[in-house]
């Protein structure tokens, strides 16, 4: 992503934020590429072949190929950074109905690398849409192929695992069998290092909270972080959103009163930005200091609480994924998007990949007790870490919920309140 830019007009609460937006080069009028024609076929490492129609960018499509259950919301996901690396299949079979909307990315861009659906609208019909899908993945660059069997695929994909694939022209299709066969993993790239930016920006410098006065300051770590989860942390707190490689050293040096990191593509073990930012995070629970992890942040703190995180099956992506809070007993509806786990300390590695891939056993890097808050009530799979008797805690879902329910918002209200002890006061 680009490095740093400017704020215009007033900032001080997260709903007013200006952000560059996925949508910026159509409302100013762009011209738009030549959507991809024709007959098309999908190839999957695994010998599945699955023929369609393209859509999008008139180039391939390449990726680890993964789903999403989400009804609405398709926007939102292509502009997800932690879809990056990935060829995104949505399993709700209309896609692009109500078209795309300037100011409602969740990013400057759009991640996944190619987009698999059974139909998409080339006629969107709301009064706001200012392009159509094809468009939208046509002026960023990014393939899609469509009238493809997204149930098949899927059901695949939950039996045997994530694969690699590729896709485009059929007349492509004995250069694309080449290509695949020599395919490696995106998660071998520092995703983190392409979704993130290169410099600090202090997004509501001055921000006060109802009674006039100052909110607390906390440093954001992106990984990839979703627009949504800036807007929610400034209506709680002054933010200095920072690249995930920041150290502890240099985000204290802002004056912030807390830690917060986000969402992300890719292995969170990768030796890469991920492990900076886990370094960050270590360090940061060791000194007292108030940190809530979201996403791939949660896998790094759990990484530097000693636990292990692994490659799941086919991951949590969409936003109808049930969490059990085992304080309270109470189910949450959650939106997710993760391929990767925190083993649990007991059950180990639940609903784990056929590969079997997973981190290096690494030895407590804070030394506080971790125990595990919440779990999906599908697979028992870790999706939320307390740390003991430390303002620490971290969630696999996304409270901010864009797109997705509202259950888990109150998570920023938690943090809020946990700095706000921690300070010795409040708003």
């Amino acid at each position: 992503m680009s490095g740093a830019w400017s704020q215009k007009g007033d900032t001080s609460r997260g709903d007013r934020l200006l952000l560059p937006d996925a949508t910026d080069r159509l409302v100013a009028g762009e011209s738009i590429p030549v959507s991809a024609t024709g007959q098309g076929v999908l190839l999957l490492a695994d010998g599945g072949r699955y023929t369609g129609q393209l859509f999008g960018a008139p180039t391939w499509g390449e990726g680890e190929l993964v789903f999403t259950t989400g009804m609405t919301g398709y926007q939102e996901s292509l502009t997800d950074p932690s879809f990056a690396g990935q060829v995104l299949t949505f399993t709700y079979p209309l896609v692009g109905n109500y078209g795309i909307h300037a100011g409602t990315s969740e990013s400057s861009g759009v991640w996944p690398r190619g987009v698999v659906v059974r139909h998409a609208m080339k006629n969107p019909d709301h009064r706001d849409s200012i392009a159509s899908i094809s468009d939208f993945l046509a002026i960023h660059g990014v393939p899609g192929i469509e009238e493809i069997d997204t149930r098949a695929i899927t059901l695949r994909v939950r039996e045997h695992g994530c694969v690699l694939c590729v896709f485009g022209p059929i007349e492509d299709e004995e250069a694309m069998k080449a290509h695949l066969a020599k395919m490696k993993s995106p998660e071998l790239e520092d995703l983190v290092d392409q979704v993130s930016i290169d410099e600090p920006v202090i997004l509501n410098e001055g921000a006060m909270g109802a009674n006039g006065n100052a909110l607390p300051r906390i440093a954001a770590m992106d990984c990839g972080i979703k627009y949504n989860i800036l807007r929610s942390l400034c209506c709680h707190f002054e933010v200095v959103w920072c690249p995930p490689e920041t150290s502890f050293e240099a985000a204290k040096s802002y004056g912030i009163d807390a830690l917060f990191c986000s969402n992300g593509p890719g292995d969170p073990a990768h030796p890469g930005k991920a492990t900076a930012a886990r370094n960050t995070l270590a360090a940061a629970v060791e000194s007292g200091m108030p940190v809530m992890g979201i996403c791939l942040g949660h896998q790094l703190l759990g990484l530097a609480s000693g636990l292990q995180t692994y490659k799941m099956r086919y991951g949590h992506r969409g936003a109808n994924q049930p969490c059990v809070d085992l304080q309270s007993g109470r189910v949450w509806i959650t939106s997710q998007n993760h391929g990767f786990a925190v083993a649990d300390p007991e059950a180990g590695m639940l609903a784990a990949h056929p590969s079997g891939a997973c981190s290096q056993p690494i030895a407590n890097m804070h030394g506080a007790e971790v125990k595990v808050r919440f779990v999906n009530a599908n697979d028992r799979t870790v999706e939320g870490l307390d740390l003991v008797d430390r303002p620490v805690f971290t969630v696999q879902f996304h409270p901010e919920a864009c797109p997705g329910p509202h259950d888990a918002y109150p998570l920023f209200q938690r943090f809020r309140t946990m700095v706000d002890e921690h300070l010795g006061g409040g708003d």
